[in-house]
């Protein structure tokens, strides 16, 4: 591969052109040349009997002429679909802001196994109505039957026998609620180690971050204890776009840390604050801007809808759970950018339906796309957001989109729909900048030849490190060229897969340019795409 690299520069524009303007070929049989004042045969046969019978054949510099000509005329029919294209998409916001203009957020729960998280988000559901009283019964019963009486909310989450027999999540749960302010979708990720690529794939997904933390006495130190997954989860959700994380710190009402008449222990609280706030720092969260606390009972729902009373928590000056969350700024996304999403999953239903997450630009039912990289033309013909079927959806939602023109064996996870007129980039290699968090004992240098698993939007690949550029200082971040780096260091890395992956460079769609890359269960290092091979 060519080791010329282009950076893709914030605001730096691309010319695209129509892939039939940016060619031209020759067909012997249209373009036929022949001495001036000479015919070809067809000429002859197509000529009137009134013509003479020489005619002039244009000369070389006019057919270039004409060519150029044809390509401008090509060029302004990209610019004029330029120009369409914004108006469509102006049409279809205005009538998605008509149909419901609240803005719709992924929210993901991560933290330690049995810290709540799936307990949390079924009392969520059940609080905005989207569970029944008499499911809830129902739950309550086959909890008890397995002497797991405490578990009946996370039954909502967890819907397999595998996951309600051993109280841990194991695919990612996916539902959906709605507050009179934003529509939501909760992604529930397994805590236990073993499920960490799982975990990813939701947080992948994710805008905003729900970490949830047991108070009980010898759960949060578990969790939090090298090894736990309250670190790895935390260092991964910054990696994968979660800037802003709720810290809901549960089980405030355990037996093991209340004080007198069942108040809630601030001193327990204040611990476990003041041992968070300096490690989610250094994974790169504004404790003033990106970190939000509160004290919940997620079996009970204390503190979620409504204020936790006073006689409980006399110490907590804050809002509700679902004020806080109404209360995130809006993400700002690009409707106008080329459209992107990354494929989950695919399944067979009247055609080929693929499922994602709309990383930028719009969609509508009809829209002609290209499935990367293998690059087949396809026709949306149906969307689905959440279980809707629409007409069109904005960026940030979870779409189904049903195909025409590819099947369903020819779609993969990892492959990216994207816009015709602006296609993702496709590559073998890239360069990136890493941070490497903690080598493996037996592999403690990072450098040429180094092989890992690369989670990069919904791709998992084997990669090889094939070049360290050079390491950055931390402080003055100067870059010193070297053949190796160690824990702790943040490099420039050259990384190679085997298979063609659609990246793009961070500042380009951070979406499709950050990643995390996993050795024997353990993350070792979080990166971010800088520079792709020119084409």
């Amino acid at each position: 591969m060519s080791d010329s690299w282009e950076e893709h520069a914030e605001g730096s524009k691309t010319t695209n052109l129509n892939p039939s303007a940016a060619s031209f070929s020759f067909n012997p049989t249209v373009a036929t040349f022949v001495p001036s004042g000479k015919t070809s045969e067809t000429e002859k046969t197509d000529q009137d009997p009134g013509e003479k019978e020489s005619k002039e054949v244009p000369s070389a510099v006019a057919v270039e002429d004409k060519m150029a000509s044809a390509s401008l005329k090509d060029d302004d029919d990209v610019l004029e679909d330029e120009a369409h294209r914004k108006e469509k998409i102006e049409r279809v916001l205005t009538e998605l802001d008509e149909e419901d203009g609240r803005e719709h957020m992924n929210v993901v729960f991560i933290g330690h196994v049995d810290a709540g998280k799936s307990t949390t988000a079924g009392q969520i559901l059940f609080l905005t109505g989207g569970v029944d009283d008499r499911t809830i019964e129902k739950y309550e019963r086959e909890a008890k039957e397995k002497n797991r009486e405490s578990w009946y909310m996370a039954y909502i989450m967890d819907t397999n026998e595998e996951e309600r027999a051993k109280g841990k999540t194991v695919e990612v749960g996916r539902a959906h609620f709605e507050t009179t302010r934003k529509r939501y979708t909760i992604l529930d990720a397994p805590g236990h180690k073993s499920f960490v690529p799982n975990m990813i794939s939701g947080a992948s997904q994710a805008d905003i971050g729900v970490l949830v933390i047991s108070a009980r006495k010898g759960e949060f130190e578990t969790g939090f204890e090298r090894g736990g997954q309250t670190r790895e989860h935390a260092q991964l959700a910054k990696t994968l776009g979660v800037s802003k994380l709720i810290v809901a710190i549960n089980k405030m009402d355990d037996p093991s840390i209340v004080e007198d008449k069942d108040a809630w222990s601030q001193q327990r609280y204040d611990e476990i604050v003041g041992k968070l706030s300096p490690f989610l720092r250094g994974c790169g969260y504004n404790p003033k801007k990106d970190l939000i606390y509160i004290p919940i009972s997620g079996l009970m729902g204390h503190n979620m809808k409504e204020l936790v009373s006073k006689d409980v928590c006399p110490w907590y000056n804050g809002k509700p759970f679902f004020d806080i969350l109404d209360d995130v700024e809006a993400i700002s996304r690009d409707p106008f950018a080329p459209f992107r999403m990354p494929v989950m999953d695919k399944y067979k239903d009247m055609g080929t339906v693929v499922m994602g997450k709309c990383e930028s630009g719009v969609v509508a039912k009809g829209d002609k796309l290209m499935m990367m990289p293998n690059k087949v033309k396809v026709k949306v013909t149906t969307v689905w957001r959440d279980e809707n079927e629409v007409n069109a959806a904005r960026p940030g939602e979870n779409l189904r989109l049903r195909l025409a023109g590819i099947e369903e064996d020819e779609v993969s996870s990892g492959f990216v729909l994207s816009d015709c007129n602006k296609l993702v980039p496709v590559v073998h290699q890239f360069e990136a900048q890493i941070v490497v968090l903690d080598l493996l004992e037996h592999k403690p240098i990072l450098t040429g030849g180094y092989t890992a698993i690369l989670h990069l939007h919904s791709i998992v690949e084997e990669c090889e490190v094939t070049k360290i550029v050079a390491a950055i200082d931390p402080k003055t971040k100067e870059k010193k060229k070297t053949k190796f780096v160690k824990s702790g260091s943040i490099c420039i890395a050259r990384i190679a897969v085997e298979k063609p992956i659609c990246v793009e460079s961070f500042q380009s769609n951070p979406q499709l340019g950050r990643f995390t890359l996993r050795d024997e269960g353990r993350t070792i290092a979080i990166g971010k795409v800088t520079k792709i091979p020119k084409k």
